[in-house]
């Protein structure tokens, strides 16, 4: 069995520790420095899924106090790099090439952002990481997919 990615690695042994959450949400949001700006928490991360979370703070709200969707956005697009990170076979790399969501109901908690991808395989090409993000009573308020692009690994010299 193939060893698993480094970020997941560092998670798993990271959360062993008291608030290691928390150390490694810090981490990865230094890798795409605009995660930063919703002070984000990985609540989990798995081969296929991983979980994030967004505090309904003053910091991500909007004019009608709800959290604004770009700071989902924000939470999605990590969710979906951890993901990716945590699950794409070893001989392949990603790269974001687009998004599609859709609106779906006003963000007025915390909001809980999930990229899970355990139903698909994953080859070169297009490839589609379902998104969603719901609310702290499961309520979809944010439905879509992040399009990537899959390619091979260039051979090591």
């Amino acid at each position: 069995m193939a060893q698993p990615p480094k970020v997941l690695d560092v998670y798993n042994k990271w959360t062993k520790l008291a608030f290691g959450k928390r150390l490694f949400s810090w981490f990865f949001a230094q890798w795409a420095p605009y995660f930063k700006t919703i002070k984000p928490l990985v609540l989990d991360l798995e081969p296929g899924k991983c979980e994030v979370l967004i505090k309904k703070k003053k910091a991500v709200q909007n004019h009608i106090g709800t959290v604004h969707v770009i700071a989902i956005c924000n939470g999605l697009e990590m969710a979906m790099g951890a993901c990716a990170e945590a699950t794409i076979p070893n001989h392949l790399r990603w790269i974001p090439k687009g998004m599609s969501l859709d609106y779906t109901a006003k963000a007025g908690s915390d909001i809980r952002c999930v990229a899970d991808c355990r139903a698909k395989d994953w080859q070169e090409g297009d490839f589609l990481m379902p998104v969603t993000a719901y609310d702290e009573n499961d309520v979809v308020v944010v439905k879509g997919h992040i399009k990537l692009w899959v390619s091979l690994k260039p051979a090591k010299k």
